[in-house]
């Protein structure tokens, strides 16, 4: 099958100040030492990378005192130009939200505010073609669901999250096209496993080991996938399927629970998308 990418608009946070000082997820360790200089080099080469394949990426500035920041994913989700800024459950994260919301009504969005219910922005919401993908089970609560769907007025379809590891949507299930996603069956529950099986029959599957890399933390153009280096099968499996995987070194930013996709806010609807290259 031929994939074709469409040209995306992403919004990334430097992690100037990147540590890992507290555990909020189960790859957190504060007594494992972290190196701030090779997150950094980690997140350009990254940066690097999705302008070197002709997308857009904007910068939101870090502030110090909140070193998770540079979790872009988290702070917002981004629909037809429409802006929730996520409400955070952990109080080490909260104040994370104030920087969102002052940086999309300076950037001309227009339609922006900040989600009433506990809500990580595309940690829990992935967009897949005319509908949202959902996670719930840690983060984001099922009245957080109904809000954004009322919100972006399109199809939320919630999916239930039962392994601590993958506390978040987004690693345990990437979109990789419209109609086409990857996932870690194990992160789900039963009946959130069978709709997705439902709803996409030739998903490509994850391995423990792979999703264990956080090879499910990836971004996708619809044609370029970018992932952890480390998930080898599924570099293997997303050839076999179309896709060209591109895999990059992002173990520093691990050591917080974070990967390619928690380093990548897409910003849907600026009139970027949609342009094959």
């Amino acid at each position: 099958m031929e994939r074709a990418a469409t040209r995306r608009h992403y919004l990334m946070v430097r992690p100037t100040y990147f540590d890992v000082v507290y555990s909020i997820n189960p790859w957190m360790n504060p007594e494992k030492p972290t190196f701030t200089g090779l997150a950094v080099a980690q997140w350009e080469g990254l940066r690097d990378l999705f302008t070197g394949l002709g997308h857009r990426v904007d910068l939101l500035d870090p502030r110090p005192g909140l070193p998770d920041m540079v979790f872009a994913a988290n702070g917002a989700t981004v629909v037809d130009g429409r802006v929730l800024v996520a409400r955070f459950r952990d109080s080490q994260r909260t104040a994370e939200a104030e920087a969102y919301l002052e940086w999309f009504p300076a950037h001309g969005y227009t339609d922006v505010r900040q989600a009433r219910w506990t809500n990580e922005g595309e940690g829990d919401y992935l967009v897949a073609g005319s509908r949202i993908l959902a996670g719930t089970g840690f983060r984001t609560t099922l009245r957080a669901h109904r809000e954004s769907q009322e919100y972006f007025g399109v199809p939320v379809v919630g999916l239930t999250l039962v392994d601590p590891r993958f506390y978040h949507l987004d690693t345990a299930l990437t979109v990789l096209a419209e109609d086409t996603v990857m996932y870690y069956p194990k992160a789900f529950s039963a009946e959130s496993r069978e709709l997705l099986e439902e709803l996409y029959p030739d998903a490509v599957h994850a391995t423990a080991a792979d999703a264990a890399e956080f090879g499910l933390n990836a971004v996708s153009d619809g044609r370029h996938v970018v992932l952890p280096q480390a998930a080898t099968g599924l570099i293997g499996r997303l050839r076999e399927h179309g896709f060209e995987p591109i895999g990059v070194d992002m173990s520093e930013l691990l050591k917080a629970g974070g990967s390619v996709k928690c380093c990548t806010l897409e910003l849907h609807g600026t009139g970027l998308a949609g342009r094959s290259h």
